[in-house]
């Protein structure tokens, strides 16, 4: 048997497109619902890290320092499989989304406090001055500038996070890792896993290659 026959067969790939296609689909589902939880809880993070009362500061680095520090598979296990014995049973989408949402969230966290930090101070002052109250200022005037800053971190933060939901398919999640080897198992043929490794790369590289701009663009206007 060639290599084609082995790695690129074109009859096992028309037969277990579907599986690996339904896959996609959950492992897209996944990724964009962490990005987005992972970006929200990091902003929230980042200000009460900054701005909240002491305790609550505390309680934000504690929080921020541990999940950065537990790899996303071991809390994984964690969330799916210790979790049932205290009585809380969740579904593999929702503990995969719960586990890799809660360490995104970590590192998005610190990535939004240093663009806070980067803007001038005369900005808040500027915003006081107005009479913009914290709310407005943060929304209005210090956010959009930080988030601006902080486009390409946040962007690699986004393709590690699409990244880590291949590791979902320890819970037993449907995802686009778990379908190909499973289409594999079936077929005996590798195929299926060189048509998951394809498409994982036409869905990052382009995210890759955006960091790559707004790195190069950044580093233009501050020169």
């Amino acid at each position: 048997m060639s290599i084609f026959q082995t790695f690129l067969n074109f009859k096992v790939f028309v037969d277990t497109l579907p599986l690996i296609l339904s896959g996609l689909m959950t492992t897209l589902t996944l990724g964009v619902t962490c990005i987005m939880l992972g970006f929200i809880g990091g902003i929230f993070l980042a200000l009460m890290r900054l701005y909240a009362l002491r305790l609550l500061r505390l309680a934000a680095i504690a929080y921020i320092d541990v999940f950065r520090s537990v790899p996303v598979i071991v809390l994984l296990f964690v969330v799916y499989y210790a979790l049932p014995f205290a009585g809380v049973r969740l579904s593999s989408f929702t503990s995969a989304t719960t586990a890799i949402s809660m360490v995104s969230a970590a590192y998005a966290a610190e990535i939004v406090r240093a663009g806070i930090e980067a803007i001038p101070k005369g900005q808040f002052e500027a915003a006081q001055a107005l009479g913009l109250h914290f709310t407005l200022t943060m929304s209005k005037v210090i956010l959009p500038q930080a988030l601006r800053i902080v486009v390409p971190p946040l962007t690699s933060n986004s393709i590690n996070v699409m990244k880590d939901t291949a590791l979902a398919s320890v819970v037993a999640m449907p995802d686009l890792l778990k379908q190909a080897n499973q289409a594999q198992a079936l077929a005996a043929n590798p195929t299926p896993l060189i048509v998951a490794a394809v498409i994982y790369i036409i869905i990052l590289l382009p995210l890759v290659r955006i960091v790559g701009y707004f790195e190069s663009r950044w580093n233009y206007l501050k020169n």
